[in-house]
C-alpha cells in the first residue's frame, strides 16, 4: 500500500523547522507570508512584542491579473507599508512554502521597493 503524504503537515513540519532560526524584532521584524489557493497574504510581525506592524494581501488590494502579478503588487504594497512604519530591512519568513512562485515575485517586488533581507 502506497501512503499519501499530507501536504499541509508537510508545510507545517517545515514552518516549525524555519521558525526556530527566524524571530522578528523591533529594528528588523520578521516578513510572514502566507499562500493560499486564491490569495496571498504578507505581515510585518514583531516577535517580541507579539504585534503586526503592517499586513498587506490580495484580498485587501481587491487586486485582479494572474497570481504572480499579484504577488508583485502584494510585495510593493508591504514595502510602502513598511517604510511608513519607519522599517527598512526585515526576516523573511516563507512559511514552509517553497522560494519559488508566488512567494518568490513577492520576495523580488519587497526588494524592488526597497526592503532589505
Amino acid at each position: 500500500m502506497i501512503k499519501r503524504t499530507d501536504r499541509k503537515l508537510s508545510r507545517s513540519k517545515r514552518h516549525r523547522r524555519v521558525r526556530v532560526h527566524v524571530a522578528g524584532t523591533p529594528e528588523r521584524p520578521r516578513l510572514a507570508v502566507f499562500r493560499s489557493l486564491n490569495h496571498v497574504y504578507a505581515q510585518l510581525i514583531d516577535d517580541g512584542a507579539s504585534r503586526t506592524l503592517a499586513a498587506a494581501s490580495t484580498v485587501a488590494l481587491k487586486a485582479k491579473g494572474n497570481g504572480m502579478a499579484e504577488a508583485g503588487q502584494v510585495g510593493k504594497e508591504i514595502a510602502a507599508k513598511a517604510k511608513a512604519a519607519g522599517v527598512s530591512s526585515v526576516v523573511f519568513d516563507r512559511g514552509g512554502f517553497l522560494y519559488h512562485g508566488r512567494i518568490k515575485a513577492l520576495a523580488d517586488a519587497a526588494r524592488e521597493a526597497g526592503l532589505e533581507f
